[in-house]
C-alpha cells in the first residue's frame, strides 16, 4: 500500500550510485605496457650500479653496494603505501565520479611522504646501525655498505614524495605520465652513475649520489605536472584547503591504509632482507650471486608489476563505480596477461641469463656461481606472477587488511620452508622456498579474495 511503500523506504539504506563501464584486453595493455616500461627503469638503475661497481673486481665493495641498495629498497618499501594506496583511493574517486577527493588524497599523501622522509634524514643512525644489524656485511661489504648508506639516504624526502606523485598518475590511469616521470629519473640516474663512478673514479658516493640529484629533479618535475593538472598554482589553491585536508575521517581511512599496507610491505622486503642476509652468511661470492639473480628477478617483476598496475585501476574504478562486470572482467583480463608474460619472461631469462650475468661481473666465482643456479631462479617468473597480479587487484579494492593478513601468513611458509630446507640443501634450498613464499602468498590471496569479492559491490 502507499503509505506502508513510503514507510518502509524511510528505513532503507541509501543506494550507491552505479557507474557502468565496460573492460577489454586494449584498457589492460593501455595502461600495463607505459607502467611496465616505467616500471623497468627502476630495476634497471640498481643493474647499472652493479655493472660500474661490480666490474671494478671487487667482490667486497659489490657486495657492500648490493646491501646498501638493498637496505633502502627495505626503507622505501615500509612508505610505499604512498603510491600504491594513494593509487587505489584516486582510482577509486574516478570510479565514483569525484575527482576532486583524488586531489585531495594526492596531498595529505605529498605532505606526509616529506615528512616522513625528513625523520629519515634525522634517524640515520639509527637506521644505518639497524641496517648492519639485520643484513650482516662482511668486513669487506661494510665500510662500503656504510658509505653508500650516509649519501644515499638525503634522497628520502624526494623519494616519498615522488612515491605520492605517481600514485596519483596511476589512479587515473594517466600512465603514459608516470612513465615519462619515471624514466626521466632513472635515466638521469643512470647516466650521473656512469659518469660520476666511471669517469670521475667517485665509487660509491658516486652512485649514491647520482641517485639524490635524479629524485630531487623528478620531484620537481611532477610536481609541475600535477600543478598544470589544476591549472596552475592559482588554481590548485581554490580547491584546497586546510579543512579539508585535515577531515577526520579521511585521515583515519588514509592512516588505516597506510598502516596496513606499510605492515604488508615490511613482511615483503622482510623476506627479501632475509633472504640475502643468509646469502650473506654463505659468503661474499654467495652474496652477489645471489644479489645478481636477484636484481634479474626484479627486472621480470616490474614488467609484471605493469599488469598488476592495470588491475589495480581498473578493479579500483569498478568499486568506486560500484560495477561487479567491470571489475570481474578486469580480474580475468590481468591474470591471464599476466600469466602469458610470466611464462615468456622466464623463458628469456633462461636463454639469455649466462649472458647477462657475464656482463653484470667479471668476477668469476660470482659469475659461476649465479649461472649454477639460474634455472631455478627463472621459474620464479611465472611462480609469482599470480601474486603480483592479485596485489594489485586487493590494492584497487583497498582490502588492505585481507593482504597485510594474507602477506604475514605466506611469510611463515616461506621462513618455515627456508629453514627446513636450507640445511639440508644450501643455496638452492634457499631459492626453493623462496618459490613456496611466492606460490603460498598467491594462493592465500586468491582464497581471501573469493570470499571478499561479493561484499565490495552494493545495490
Amino acid at each position: 500500500m502507499p503509505g506502508t511503500s513510503q514507510s518502509d523506504s524511510k528505513l532503507e539504506p541509501p543506494r550507491r550510485p552505479q557507474y557502468p563501464f565496460s573492460v577489454g584486453h586494449r584498457d589492460i595493455l593501455h595502461i600495463a605496457l607505459p607502467a611496465s616500461v616505467a616500471f623497468i627503469t627502476e630495476p634497471v638503475v640498481g643493474l647499472v650500479d652493479i655493472v660500474v661497481i661490480g666490474r671494478l673486481g671487487d667482490a667486497g665493495l659489490l657486495g657492500g653496494l648490493v646491501l646498501g641498495a638493498l637496505a633502502f629498497d627495505v626503507l622505501f618499501s615500509l612508505a610505499s603505501f604512498l603510491r600504491i594506496g594513494t593509487a587505489g583511493l584516486v582510482a577509486q574517486a574516478v570510479g565514483a565520479k569525484d575527482a576532486r577527493d583524488g586531489l585531495l588524497h594526492v596531498s595529505r599523501a605529498v605532505l606526509l611522504g616529506a615528512a616522513i622522509g625528513i625523520v629519515m634524514i634525522l634517524l640515520a643512525p639509527a637506521l644505518l646501525w639497524l641496517g648492519i644489524g639485520l643484513l650482516a656485511p662482511e668486513p669487506g661489504a661494510h665500510a662500503a655498505f656504510s658509505e653508500y648508506f650516509f649519501w644515499r639516504i638525503w634522497s628520502a624526502p624526494f623519494a616519498l614524495v615522488n612515491f605520492a606523485l605517481l600514485g596519483w598518475f596511476y589512479g587515473r590511469a594517466r600512465t603514459k605520465a608516470g612513465m615519462m616521470l619515471q624514466m626521466m629519473l632513472h635515466g638521469v640516474d643512470i647516466a650521473l652513475s656512469v659518469v660520476v663512478v666511471h669517469w670521475l673514479g667517485w665509487g660509491i658516493p658516486g652512485a649514491a649520489i647520482a641517485t639524490v640529484i635524479a629524485q630531487a629533479l623528478a620531484t620537481l618535475l611532477g610536481t609541475i605536472l600535477l600543478t598544470r593538472h589544476y591549472g596552475g598554482v592559482a588554481g590548485l589553491g581554490r580547491r584546497l584547503n586546510l579543512a579539508e585536508l585535515g577531515h577526520a575521517l579521511a585521515l583515519d581511512r588514509m592512516f588505516g591504509l597506510s598502516r596496513d599496507l606499510m605492515i604488508r610491505s615490511a613482511a615483503l622486503m622482510g623476506a627479501y632482507a632475509w633472504f640475502a642476509a643468509q646469502g650473506s652468511r654463505m659468503g661474499e661470492v654467495t652474496l652477489s650471486a645471489n644479489a645478481v639473480l636477484l636484481n634479474l628477478l626484479m627486472v621480470a617483476g616490474f614488467f609484471l608489476d605493469g599488469i598488476a598496475q592495470a588491475a589495480e585501476q581498473l578493479t579500483g574504478k569498478a568499486v568506486g563505480a560500484n560495477w561487479r562486470p567491470a571489475f570481474d572482467r578486469a580480474y580475468k583480463l590481468s591474470m591471464g596477461w599476466g600469466l602469458a608474460l610470466g611464462l615468456m619472461l622466464g623463458a628469456i631469462w633462461l636463454i639469455s641469463g649466462t649472458a647477462l650475468i657475464g656482463f653484470i661481473t667479471t668476477n668469476a666465482d660470482v659469475r659461476d656461481l649465479a649461472v649454477d643456479y639460474l634455472p631455478l631462479a627463472a621459474l620464479a617468473a611465472l611462480t609469482f606472477t599470480p601474486a603480483f597480479v592479485l596485489d594489485g587487484i586487493m590494492i584497487g579494492a583497498t582490502l588492505n587488511r585481507t593482504m597485510r593478513n594474507g602477506m604475514i601468513a605466506s611469510l611463515g611458509v616461506f621462513l618455515a620452508a627456508a629453514t627446513l630446507l636450507q640445511p639440508a640443501m644450501g643455496n638452492a634450498g634457499l631459492w626453493v622456498a623462496l618459490h613456496c613464499w611466492f606460490l603460498a602468498r598467491g594462493g592465500i590471496y586468491w582464497w581471501a579474495l573469493e570470499r571478499r569479492r561479493t561484499s565490495l559491490f552494493g545495490a
